[in-house]
């Protein structure tokens, strides 16, 4: 697999799924810029938000790259589904996704928190380039949960399903460990490009955090755990990470 141009954003994407793609990188010329929200924005007026920051900043819908978003609670396969077609509509209408091949550049993390959630889904950070002449390279990993892509119904291709045990939840985190550093890869990357790495579990990670996630180099800029849980029914453990130099932080 190779990185695809999204020339009317300014950046490149590891094509994935039509929801999200695996990740997206400045092209010379452009970096990336986070904002966070300090509460949840609804999807809805979040798109408004989004729609007046990047245009407060001069830049077209196409500049936005990569969200993060909280959901109530997980899932069920059917109930993702429809709400990843309703997500997709206001990327259609701003010119990022195609409908015709389904190709959707934006990488996106999805998750819900356990403890305090949103009433709906809801904007927790999004992700967009501006013209720069940057000499450090910009990048977005989007969030991935211990499932193969792909395929059959999230139950048929989940590691150690329905399982929480010290172990299993060590398999799931390797395989999601190493899901990333693909995408680092096809990206042009390593753990030593990045800036934060998030994790997102309502499980213990502790007796695997030393050997698994630090000896590799992926909390090298620290580690981020979300007290959260995957965004569909049966997946304990997801991760994502980034390299990105300017992030802003709204109400």
């Amino acid at each position: 697999m190779t990185t695809q141009l999204f020339a009317p954003g300014g950046y490149r994407f590891i094509p994935g799924v039509f929801q999200y793609s695996g990740g997206a990188a400045a092209e010379p010329g452009y970096r990336i810029e986070r904002v966070t929200f300090r509460n949840p924005i609804p999807l809805e007026r979040g798109f408004e938000r989004i729609e007046a920051i990047l245009e407060a900043r001069g830049r077209q819908l196409t500049a936005f790259c990569a969200c993060e978003l909280r959901s109530p609670a997980p899932f069920t396969d059917s109930g993702f589904r429809g709400f990843n077609e309703l997500y997709v509509a206001t990327l259609a209408r701003w010119g990022i996704y195609d409908a015709g091949s389904k190709t959707n550049p934006v990488a996106r993390s999805n998750v819900c928190p356990e403890i305090d959630p949103p009433a709906e889904p809801s904007f927790h950070a999004f992700s967009f380039t501006v013209a720069a002449d940057a000499r450090t390279p910009t990048f977005v990993v989007a969030g991935s949960g211990e499932a193969r892509e792909g395929g059959a119904s999230y139950r048929e291709r989940t590691i150690r399903y329905g399982e929480t045990s010290a172990s299993a939840m060590r398999e799931k985190a390797v395989f999601v460990l190493a899901e990333m550093e693909r995408r680092l890869r096809l990206l042009g990357f390593s753990w030593a490009h990045t800036t934060a790495t998030q994790v997102y579990t309502v499980h213990d990670l502790h007796s695997f955090l030393a050997d698994e996630i630090v000896r590799r180099g992926a909390a090298r800029g620290g580690l981020t755990w979300h007290f959260c849980r995957p965004p569909v029914q049966g997946l304990e453990y997801e991760m994502d990470c980034r390299g990105v130099a300017v992030e802003h932080f709204q109400d």
